[in-house]
């Protein structure tokens, strides 16, 4: 069967001409921009691409913000070089997601300059009225045309550092299988008027014997299945001992501090991957969002709930230690008091030093982070009686 020629359209812009071509068969083309620009430092086109799964939208602007071309193009190497590849130094913006990390990597093969945006950050987008692809792969072309920080532009973590996530991530995925499992198995024996005997997570799957008579059968499978789990969990927890220098440099010394284990201080140091990226250890609060939302007009200045920005798990990971670390019977700290004292009596203040114990807490692991120091539990005490003494001195 023979293959129709394609239909080349034309579109007439100011100070470009760009050509479409729109095969009318073939599985991974759609359609292919020639462009001739007259300016190489300054980008003849801007380009909006809204990623899905499978399938991205594209909007095109040329030097003088008109609509150059529109399309839907197929989610793979091959759809996208016969469209992008080719063409001269482009502005190309998207945002962060699943697959950012490789488009990005190619788009800059290709000498185009690319601007991952923030999706959190872009209400414009996400609270808009005129909600579609397209629409969303406009608005994107235009603030990166218009300026690029409107899009709260973000980088991706280094190579060495998504991989050690992949580590931490996959762990947290069977620890939640075996939680999932774990009260499914409670849950039904409670059906019967019984109860499982307390036991930790590690070792539930050692008490298949306790089981109903009616539900051990039934319940085999899970069981079985929860100590497959188990014994996968304790094999990253392993490797976690094993590499933890290697993947994640300075994270052994984190746990130097009350209530940090070593899962946690090579999630926080993988998550914050170059720590001198951040102009001072307070940011860390926010980019973890440890810290309150504020809706201010006016006179009015409202202090909301925490933004709940950045990556949730070791978030989750911060406000675990936090909550350890002001238990009974843990080694008392500066920081130890300071969130006992905040969190006084009533139920809410505890849910909020909680917050405010796991915010100064990244702070703190940062610092050491970036200063390479020792961990000191009464590091403002000791510094007060150094200064004294060298007063009276």
């Amino acid at each position: 069967m023979s293959r129709s020629a394609p239909k080349a359209v034309y579109y007439q812009g100011a100070s470009s001409k760009l050509r479409i071509w729109r095969p009318t068969v073939g599985k991974n083309t759609t359609t292919k921009l020639t462009v001739a620009t007259t300016n190489i430092d300054q980008p003849e086109l801007t380009i909006g691409l809204d990623v899905s799964d499978r399938t991205c939208c594209m909007c095109v602007l040329d030097r003088n913000g008109e609509v150059a071309a529109t399309g839907t193009i197929k989610l793979n190497e091959a759809a996208l070089a016969m469209q992008f590849a080719h063409l001269p130094q482009a502005r190309v913006a998207f945002e962060v997601g699943t697959h950012s990390r490789w488009l990005a990597a190619m788009f800059e093969g290709w000498g185009h300059e690319v601007i991952i945006a923030n999706a959190r950050k872009l209400a414009v987008i996400s609270q808009s009225n005129r909600k579609s692809d397209g629409a969303d792969a406009e608005m994107l072309a235009r603030l990166a045309r218009t300026d690029v920080k409107l899009l709260s532009p973000v980088e991706h973590r280094s190579e060495g550092a998504a991989r050690g996530l992949a580590v931490v991530r996959s762990r947290a995925v069977l620890v939640r299988s075996r939680t999932m499992m774990i009260n499914s198995v409670r849950g039904q024996v409670k059906t019967t008027g019984e109860r499982m005997p307390t036991c930790d997570a590690e070792h539930f799957h050692e008490l298949a014997d306790k089981l109903p008579k009616a539900l051990q059968l039934p319940l085999a499978p899970l069981m079985a299945l929860i100590a497959e789990l188990t014994r996968q969990i304790k094999m990253f927890d392993a490797k976690l001992e094993k590499d933890a220098d290697t993947i994640a440099p300075g994270a052994r010394r984190l746990t130097t501090i009350a209530g940090v284990g070593l899962l946690t201080a090579v999630c926080f140091t993988l998550v914050i991957d170059d720590p001198t990226r951040f102009a001072s250890s307070r940011q860390v609060g926010p980019y973890l969002g440890l810290v309150p939302k504020r809706s201010q007009s006016g006179e009015i200045d409202k202090a909301m709930r925490i933004s709940k920005a950045g990556d949730p798990y070791t978030r989750q990971l911060l406000v675990q230690c936090a909550q350890s670390l002001m238990r009974s019977g843990v080694k008392d700290s500066e920081l130890r008091q300071w969130g006992i004292k905040l969190a006084g009596t009533g139920k809410t203040s505890k849910r909020r030093a909680t917050i405010a114990v796991a915010r100064k807490l990244a702070v703190l692991m940062h610092r050491l982070l970036v200063t390479g120091e020792s961990y000191q539990p009464f590091y403002e005490q000791n510094r007060k009686e150094a200064a004294a003494q060298h007063k009276a001195a």
